[in-house]
This record gives C-alpha cells, sequence and structure tokens, in this order.
C-alpha cells in the first residue's frame, strides 16, 4: 500500500518551510506512523553523510531525526553544492557527479552517472519520482520539502522540487508564509494567483509562521484571503525562538554579528569562554558549532576582522567548499596573520575539513579551485593533496580519552608530517587530524557533539586561555536535539488544524478549489 504524501512550500526561501515540515514529521511520528522527509532538489553547503555513505543535505537529516528514522539517499536525490555564484557541485542520490553551471544543468548538457542519466528535466524528475515513491511503499507518510519559491514563474518548465514534483505525484500542497517579514497576505495571494490552473488546483491551503500578538485580530484578513482564494489557512504557527533546524544554504546568510543560539544558562564555572568562528567564503557545515553554542558558559559569535579575535579563547575556522579561496579571503583581511599570532602566543585555534586543510603547509588542488600548489598558513605539519573522488565516511574515534563519532565530506586528502594525531582508533593508531601546540585540526564534522570529547576540548582549551571555565557535566547535545524537534512537533500540534492536514496526507488533493486569476482583488 503506498503512503501519503503532503508537499510544504513557501512563499519566499526562509519562510519556515524546513521548520514546518520537520514540524510536520515528529507531530506524525508521535502518532505512531511510519513518517519520511523528503526534498527533491536542495541547494546547500551544509550536508550529511548517511549510514551507506550517501551525502545529502543536513535540513533533511535532521527531519529524519524528526521523523524517528534512519537518514538515507532516498530522502533528498539531488544536492547542489555551489562553489560560486554560477556553479555547483551536483550530487546525485548521495554521490558527486561533477560541477555544473546553472544553464548546464536546466538542460543543455547531460550525464550519467550509476546508470542514472542528470541534465534534463524529465531525467531528473524521473529519478526524483521514483525515490518519492519508494519511500511511499515503505511509510505510511512522505512530507515533501519545496525550495525557495512554487511562484518563480521562470524555472517552472525545469522544476522538479515545487509544482513539478507536486503536479507528477499529485501532491497536496500547503503553502507558508513568513508574517514576520510583512506583506503575508500580498505574499499568499500572488503565490497562488502566478500559477497555472493545473498547479493551482493543488494548492490545498496556508500556513502563516512566524505570528507575534493576537491572533484574533489576524482573523478577518484571513478570512478575507479564503474569500479571495477559495483556500483556508491552516494554521497561525507563533514566533519562537531557537526553533530553526540546521540551515541549508551557508550562501544566503548574513553572518555579521550573528551570534548562534547559545543556552541562556549561567556558565557552570567562574569564567565564560569565549568563541569567534570565521565565516570563510563558500563555508560548509557550519552548524560544528551548534554543540559549543549549547554549552552553558560558551559564547560564540562570528567574526571577520583581525581586532575581534583579540578577546577570543578559541577560534574556530570551519569547513568551506573553497579551502583555496577562503585562505586568500583570510590573507586578504589580515586574519591569517592574525591566526599565526594566536599560534605563536599559544592560543587555542580549531580547524574544521576545509578549515584544517588551510592551516598546513601547502595545498595541491587540481580538482575544487585547480590553482595548482598554494602555501597554507603553516601552523600544522600538514600538507594536503585534493583527489578526484570525496571522501565520504561516518568515522568513530577517540580523542583527549573519549570517544568520538563524527562524519567526513572532503576531496582533500592530508599527509601528517608531524605534531600529534587529533583522533586514534582504539589500538592508537592514528585515524584523522593533526594537533601542534594549541592548533587542532581535523576532517570530521560533527565530532564536538560527542559530549565527553567536547567537554575535555572545552577544559583543555580554557587551560591554554587561562580561563577559570568548566564544562557542565549534564549537557546532552543528543537530549537537546531532541527537546528542540519535540517543539516543533508541538508548534504544528498546538498551532495548526491537524485534522485537515491529516486529511490532505491520506486522502490527497481536495477537489473543486477555485482558480485564483491574477489582478482578481
Amino acid at each position: 500500500m503506498t503512503g501519503g504524501g503532503l508537499l510544504v512550500a513557501g512563499t519566499t526561501s526562509d519562510a519556515g518551510k524546513s521548520v514546518v515540515t520537520a514540524g510536520i514529521c515528529r507531530w506524525l511520528a508521535r502518532k505512531g506512523l511510519r513518517v519520511a522527509p523528503f526534498k527533491a532538489q536542495n541547494m546547500s553547503l551544509n550536508s550529511y553523510v548517511t549510514r551507506q555513505g550517501a551525502e545529502i543535505g543536513r535540513a533533511q537529516a535532521m527531519q529524519a531525526a524528526a521523523a524517528r528514522t534512519e537518514p538515507s539517499a532516498l530522502m533528498n536525490p539531488v544536492l547542489l553544492k555551489p562553489g560560486g555564484d554560477r556553479t555547483s557541485q551536483v550530487v546525485l542520490l548521495g554521490k558527486p557527479v561533477g560541477e555544473m553551471s546553472a544553464r548546464g544543468y536546466f538542460g543543455r548538457r547531460t550525464g550519467e552517472a550509476g546508470g542514472v542519466r542528470y541534465g534534463r528535466r524529465e531525467e531528473l524528475l524521473e529519478t526524483v519520482v521514483g525515490c518519492l515513491e519508494e519511500l511511499r511503499r515503505t511509510h505510511d507518510a512522505v512530507i515533501c520539502e519545496g525550495a525557495g519559491s512554487p511562484a518563480e514563474i521562470n524555472l517552472r518548465r525545469s522544476d522538479i522540487v515545487n509544482m513539478g514534483l507536486a503536479r507528477a505525484c499529485r501532491l497536496p500542497v500547503v503553502v507558508v508564509g513568513d508574517i514576520d517579514r510583512g506583506g503575508v497576505f500580498a505574499s499568499l495571494f500572488g503565490t497562488t494567483a502566478l500559477l497555472s490552473r493545473e498547479d493551482q488546483e493543488l494548492v490545498a491551503g496556508y500556513l502563516v509562521n512566524k505570528f507575534r500578538g493576537d491572533v484574533s485580530l489576524l482573523e478577518p484578513g484571513l478570512e478575507m484571503l479564503r474569500g479571495l482564494t477559495g483556500r483556508p489557512t491552516l494554521g497561525v504557527l507563533p514566533h519562537r525562538h531557537g526553533l530553526g533546524i540546521d540551515e541549508e544554504d551557508g550562501l544566503r546568510v548574513s553572518l555579521r554579528g550573528t551570534v548562534r543560539e547559545s543556552a541562556v544558562a549561567a556558565p557552570h564555572g567562574a569564567d565564560v569562554l569565549r568563541v569567534a568562528v570565521l565565516p570563510v567564503p563558500l563555508m560548509s557545515n557550519f552548524t560544528d558549532v551548534d554543540a559549543l553554542a549549547a554549552e552553558p558558559g560558551v559564547v560564540v559569535r562570528f567574526c571577520d576582522r583581525p581586532e575581534e579575535l583579540a578577546d577570543a579563547d578559541l577560534v574556530v575556522v570551519p569547513g568551506t567548499r573553497g579551502t583555496v579561496r577562503a585562505l586568500a579571503w583570510l590573507r586578504d583581511r589580515g586574519l591569517a596573520a592574525a591566526l599565526a599570532r594566536r599560534a605563536a602566543e599559544g592560543r587555542p585555534v580549531l580547524g574544521i575539513c576545509g578549515g584544517y586543510q588551510l592551516l598546513g603547509e601547502r595545498i595541491e588542488d587540481e580538482v575544487e579551485s585547480r590553482a595548482g600548489v598554494v602555501e597554507g598558513l603553516g601552523l600544522l605539519p600538514v600538507r594536503v593533496r585534493f583527489a578526484r573522488d570525496k571522501t565520504l565516511a561516518r568515522p568513530h574515534g577517540t580523542a583527549l580519552g573519549e570517544p568520538v563519532d563524527g562524519y567526513e565530506i572532503h576531496h582533500g586528502v592530508a599527509e601528517v608530517l608531524g605534531g600529534e594525531a587529533f583522533l586514534t582508533g582504539a589500538d592508537g593508531r592514528a585515524l584523522d587530524g593533526c594537533r601542534a601546540g594549541t592548533v587542532w585540526g581535523t576532517h570530521w564534522h560533527g565530532s564536538l557533539e560527542s559530549d565527553g570529547f567536547r567537554r575535555a576540548f572545552l577544559r583543555r582549551v580554557a587551560a591554554d586561555a587561562g580561563r577559570a571555565f568548566v564544562p557542565a557535566p549534564d549537557t546532552r547535545f543528543a537530549a537537546l536535539r531532541e527537546e528542540q524537534l519535540d517543539r516543533l512537533g508541538d508548534l504544528i500540534e498546538e498551532h495548526a488544524d491537524t485534522a485537515a492536514l491529516l486529511r490532505l496526507i491520506e486522502e490527497g488533493v481536495p477537489t473543486g478549489l477555485p482558480f485564483v486569476a491574477p489582478g482578481a482583488p
């Protein structure tokens, strides 16, 4: 029996599609249903590795956690990882298949990987529909997330993630609008009116997101919207701080002055610990620092000027899809010199993935930037050569006497020439990374989510920084994630018309939805 389905679309990027999708997944999972998330095509620099070694968007991995199911490549068959303004790496069914321009991706070039053709809309649509149908065969419900807006009329002919997918699979569509931005009624009406009659037939209702205040003041507008479109609003979701799940696209985030969602609890010891994160170009998987921000007394901020690092107890250089480009950016801004001064003074620095690579002595890159041999910052005795095949793995090891789990997504292969291994196996054999003095580097994303290691690392950082900071002994990052996902489920259960949502999932597209002509008001 094929399970039900629903597509969550949005009037804009960042309207709340990912949060709503995760919330619906958690609500359904708590009802005892087998549910899976799905996003046909994602553009993101934040990705994750499944147990099968497939690369998917981190948002879909987090939605799978909300659904209480194991992430798989079926949940995100097409992932685009930007390498600049005009090109992206195409990841198909969890494996990279090449770099492509937007024009090439949308039909001017084709290719094949693992027996699956890509580059033509019809072939990609066939692939994503097949993945969705396979999930529907093994689950009671599949909650699909759109991308951007379904009313991007210049892209409709090549669409495989919004109305193109909904039309192919006859999915009911709920459109989410962000009222905190203003203009939500115009956005919801305009999105509907710009769709063709055939696409409009699938739009079953709306969700208003991020509302502040008295809902009764909004109700007259909701009734007017229903009168104009013939479609109900299925819920008004209140604004809640800290509800976001892993961001999809680091390119869109303005990081100047941004502070990650830090725990409000007072420090466990006498001091706080200040962590500065460098927002390098094409920054990827900066969600690695979320586990630090979850620690009471740890303050995480993004900094892009040398003087902002003066009071930092730890500087983190995160992952990037452009290691050589990030290296040049650090030098141009004087940050490379600031990192060198820190290392000379014995002040802690941590590089993760691309951030680890650029801390080394030399980079040989004929794959990502094709820049050839480039001198690194020379803070770690490491040389990196970029291989054409990408390393995708879910390793386990030990660091500072504590177990560590992580995941690897990188082309760079590191040759460690000295220092100490960062991560080792149970037998003491070096697995990954390097430490030289107070400079640390590893390819392993997610390592800081291992509670024992994170606490041990922060104790070492505090000692090196001369801070009387003591990690809280009872912080459990996985438990905090579960609490966050339950809050998303509560948001849907308490503020959405769950009976109507369940009908859409089980019964499909309602009949008789009227056509909304542009300019009808």
